[in-house]
């Protein structure tokens, strides 16, 4: 029997609850579990973020709702306790890091569109695929128990640096819930293990026949390579861990030396080096940052290209910039760690490194500029979100330089300035690009639209709180005001910032009243929004053209051929102004058109500066009625 008509036939094999919305080996369901599951963690991480901003606004005010939540024991007559202040701040960077903008975005794209847009019937490894989300539910489940034990959860910060998470008396939080941040993680890693092992063989493997690697979309692009990072950076963090557990439970000393711990006197701990650790953990740190980012810059790259109806600007470059990317993401970690007393020498190396690391940045953002520059704009939900990252990616980029520099890094470092900074450009950065993905591909999911009106509505309140929250943070480092401070009214040098906290506040609870309008946009939606098309949007891409219910192996009967890359919008040639990388070429109406390029070109090379200057000339030129 052929492989086409076993898939035809697998397309009407029942299927039970179970085996299809549970343990599916499905690429198409095992991103929507992805999604929901990250929508999950994403709501109780940015309520993490709420309570522990209304305790910074108004440090001496109860909220019972606080106490409701968290009981007495962590918010006694709704004034949240410092030391669970400091788990809250924990685990929302944990949550929103890992779980929320690594596997919520990664997971969820790279299930849905590898092989959809490789012309895959589905991944190399179905049930490696369907193992991985189990890890990473799992994980989620062991990380949100520890918010339970009666110590509390992990509060050594999200980077979990020795001694607090190595000393398990250190603190109430360097207890069972520092072992159960540990377990979690360690979970979570495998996970992101079997993924990026199937992305990456899905990519390199499972193509259909002409799909080439230069005519894959820039999704597929920044999702392979994002796999890429994941399987040499994500290790490094498990070995980390694992000396880390040794260190805390077998009385090794990888960490750990000269260590006094109250009346306890000297601890027998020699030898060790709490800087080893932060070695490791930046050395997936800083490539984390692009395993979260290049996902949402891919997403933004197929968002941007359709809705303005151009071909994306410079698609070589855009490869070429997150290979880039992709290899000085790994030789950049120390700047994290300029005031470790490294050797001046070796931060002048990261110094530059970082630096370079800016170019491909800045080529993409250039190449996104351009193919705006007078599209054709469909100003889509998708599309706006793209647009919103595209000035986070800007304006939190460039407060990366200020951090970027050795001397200008030892005033900021550890001030709210890397907070906003941060939280700019990877933060909401990222989530506008999960969101661009979410509503654009919203119909190939649930087979229904999104409502627009509240669509737009949650944009713009998203945007301008997100904004309101994280850039007066810059002005606030730059004035020395550090970070995770419980509260600021015992310094009276900080008391300026009263006001501004209490807005940063108030934008914040603005951005949750945001998420809600999606959240019941979302769910409301996949049953009762207006049924999609199979092709809503326009695209070229081939996901758009299989059936819009779901089917095993996708596509019913044959997969289809490809002839051409994936953004040929607004071409002369064609009468339509988009045509899908499957539709044969047109035959002498496109000769026709290469043949007039062609000859348009030749002019060209006979007199370049004449045609520049021309060209020149009449961008200056006055317009004339």
């Amino acid at each position: 029997m052929s492989t086409a008509t076993a898939h035809t036939e697998d397309h009407h094999h029942e299927e039970t609850f179970i085996s299809k919305y549970i343990f599916s080996m499905d690429h198409k369901m095992i991103s929507k579990q992805f999604l929901i599951t990250g929508i999950i963690m994403g709501v109780i991480g940015m309520a993490m973020s709420i309570a522990f901003r209304l305790q910074l606004a108004y440090p001496d005010t109860g909220f019972p709702i606080l106490e409701w939540l968290f009981g007495s024991k962590w918010a006694p007559d709704g004034v949240l306790d410092a030391g669970y202040y400091m788990a809250l701040v924990t685990m929302h960077g944990t949550i929103m890091v890992f779980y929320v903008l690594t596997a919520g975005l990664s997971g969820t794209f790279a299930n849905l569109l590898l092989p959809l847009q490789c012309g895959a019937r589905d991944m190399a490894s179905p049930f490696m695929n369907m193992l991985s989300y189990w890890f990473f539910f799992l994980s989620s489940v062991v990380l949100l128990s520890s918010l339970f034990v009666e110590t509390g959860p992990a509060s050594g910060g999200w980077t979990i640096y020795p001694p607090l998470s190595a000393l398990p008396k250190a603190m109430p939080g360097s207890g069972m819930g520092m072992t159960l941040w540990l377990v979690a993680i360690v979970l979570f890693i495998a996970s992101s293990l079997l993924g990026g092992i199937n992305y990456i063989s899905t990519v390199l493997n499972m193509r259909t026949k002409g799909m080439s690697m230069t005519r894959l979309p820039l999704t597929v692009w920044a999702l392979f390579l994002t796999a890429v990072l994941g399987l040499l950076s994500f290790p490094v963090l498990l070995g980390g861990g694992l000396l880390l557990l040794f260190d805390r439970g077998f009385g090794t000393s990888f960490y750990l030396s000269d260590i006094y711990l109250g009346s306890a006197g000297a601890l027998e701990h020699t030898g060790g080096s709490p800087v080893l650790f932060q070695h490791l953990f930046w050395f997936l740190g800083h490539p984390e940052v692009y395993i979260i980012i290049m996902p949402a810059l891919g997403i933004t790259s197929e968002v941007i290209a359709v809705n303005s109806r151009k071909p994306i600007f410079g698609y070589t470059a855009m490869v070429i910039s997150l290979l880039g990317i992709a290899f000085l993401s790994f030789i950049v970690w120390g700047h994290h760690m300029f005031i470790t007393g490294m050797n001046p020498l070796l931060g002048a190396v990261f110094l530059v490194t970082t630096l370079i690391i800016a170019v491909p940045s800045a080529v993409k953002t250039f190449n996104y500029l351009a193919t705006l520059w007078r599209g054709n704009i469909r100003f889509t939900n998708a599309m706006m979100f793209a647009i919103g990252l595209v000035s986070f990616f800007i304006s939190g980029g460039l407060t990366g330089i200020f951090l970027g520099n050795a001397t200008l890094d030892i005033q900021l470092h550890d001030t709210y300035f890397v907070v906003g900074h941060f939280h700019i450009v990877m933060g909401c950065a990222a989530i506008f690009g999960m969101l661009a993905g979410v509503y654009h591909w919203f119909p190939k999911q649930f087979g229904r639209m999104l409502n627009k009106p509240l669509g737009y509505i949650h944009f713009w309140l998203t945007f301008i709180s997100a904004y309101l929250v994280f850039f007066p943070m810059h002005f606030m480092g730059l004035a020395g005001v550090p970070r995770r401070y419980y509260a600021f009214t015992l310094l009276p040098e900080y008391g300026v910032w009263f006001d501004v906290n209490v807005v940063m506040t108030m934008a914040a609870i603005l951005g949750g009243i945001a998420q809600l309008i999606f959240l019941y946009n979302f769910f409301s939606s996949m049953f009762i929004g207006k049924k999609a098309t199979q092709n809503p949007w326009e695209a070229n891409t081939l996901e758009w053209t299989t059936p819009v219910e779901r089917i095993h192996g996708n596509w019913p009967g044959e997969i289809p051929t490809v002839h051409r890359w994936a953004y040929d919008y607004s071409n002369p040639a064609y009468e339509s102004d988009f045509m899908p990388q499957n539709i044969p070429d047109a035959g002498s109406k496109i000769e026709l058109f290469e043949t007039k390029q062609s000859l348009e070109d030749t002019k060209q090379k006979k007199a370049p500066n004449a045609s520049f200057f021309t060209l020149v000339k009449n961008w200056f030129k006055p317009k004339t009625a």
